[in-house]
């Protein structure tokens, strides 16, 4: 039998975190489609595993989704698009980071740098077992985000993993990934997933019109195209040097046949200069390379499996630079040797 106990707020993220916050959401109508179908009519699985690329939506569409349950259970009393009114008390309480029948798990914090930790360990995995155990909040659910799943290391899996082997009653876990790929296929085996594609060009502008109004119709056009229907890399880009960096990345392509060494060491210095420079810009590097092989793919395939590969070895270099705060200019030139001996052997 489960431990019933006062249930005390759970949510364990930043209040003032922007999907929390976002009512609204753009695009994802299919994917919404289907999980309204399954709440409104009662039926709502123990687990939806929500992927997609960085910045799409997914914590904003697990948000809305935990809303509407929180506010009217697995029942059609609310609207069929899982809207909750803003000054609804349940939403309010979701705002506030406060209501008791939802927790958000997220990688910690590093106490010596302030920095995210690299990985969602087990120790907050574990806080679903006390969560779940605590009396049913408003609205008789619980839900829980995690934020994200692939961040899990070994043993936070296998904990989340016992949960699903044994769900409680009346309870949903909305795993978020960036790459399903990287979860247990027994965790993936236990969850109904939903892939929230890439938003139009024109979603993305429309947000950026909403949320940074003073930009022009040609900056938003620009972010857009840079963005690949990422709005979250949108905003990214539109501040702190994203764009220049983006444009950096592409011309770090472009010239890779024939690198211009002076140049790549000035752009590693001022990007070691930078605060999350190195890990900016290796995001910017990867999304420009993914585009450039997926579209080589469309095309005559020549050449795809070894730019993969590249690929695959940048945003693992990358990675690792940002985990154990190696020397960015070095990152860097590392990238641009890499980059120029696949190019000898083909451009892109």
């Amino acid at each position: 039998m489960a431990r019933r106990a006062r249930a005390e707020p759970a949510c364990v993220s930043d209040p003032a975190d922007a999907p929390r916050e976002m009512l609204s959401l753009v695009g994802h109508e299919q994917a919404l489609e289907r999980v309204s179908r399954a709440i409104r009519g009662g039926r709502p699985p123990q687990a939806w595993l929500i992927c997609g690329a960085p910045g799409v939506g997914k914590a904003t569409f697990a948000f809305r989704v935990a809303r509407y349950l929180l506010r009217y259970g697995a029942t059609d009393q609310g609207a069929q698009n899982l809207s909750v009114a803003a000054n609804d008390p349940a939403a309010m309480l979701v705002r506030a980071g406060a209501h008791p029948g939802l927790i958000v798990l997220k990688r910690g914090t590093n106490a010596e740098t302030g920095k995210p930790m690299t990985v969602l360990g087990v120790n907050e995995i574990r806080k679903l077992g006390n969560f779940f155990g605590l009396t049913s909040g408003a609205g008789g659910w619980r839900i829980a985000i995690i934020d994200t799943a692939d961040d899990m290391n070994d043993n936070a899996s296998n904990a989340l993993l016992k949960i699903l082997e044994e769900p409680p009653a009346r309870a949903l876990l909305l795993l978020l990934a960036n790459s399903s790929a990287r979860l247990l296929p027994t965790i993936r085996s236990r969850c109904q997933r939903l892939q929230l594609k890439p938003l139009s060009d024109a979603d993305v502008e429309a947000v950026l019109a909403q949320r940074l109004p003073g930009l022009s119709d040609a900056e938003r056009a620009a972010l857009a195209a840079l963005a690949a229907g990422s709005i979250g890399t949108a905003l990214k880009l539109a501040s702190n040097n994203g764009a220049a960096l983006a444009a950096e990345a592409e011309r770090l392509i472009d010239q890779a046949g024939k690198p211009d060494v002076s140049a790549i060491l000035g752009l590693a210095e001022k990007i070691s200069r930078m605060d999350d420079g190195v890990s900016a810009f290796g995001q910017y590097l990867a999304q420009v390379l993914t585009d450039r092989v997926r579209a080589r793919a469309k095309t005559n395939g020549r050449d795809v499996f070894r730019w993969a590969q590249l690929l695959d070895k940048i945003e693992t270099n990358f990675r690792r630079a940002d985990a154990l705060y190696l020397e960015p200019r070095q990152t860097i030139l590392s990238a641009a040797r890499a980059l120029a001996g696949t190019a000898r052997r083909g451009a892109l």
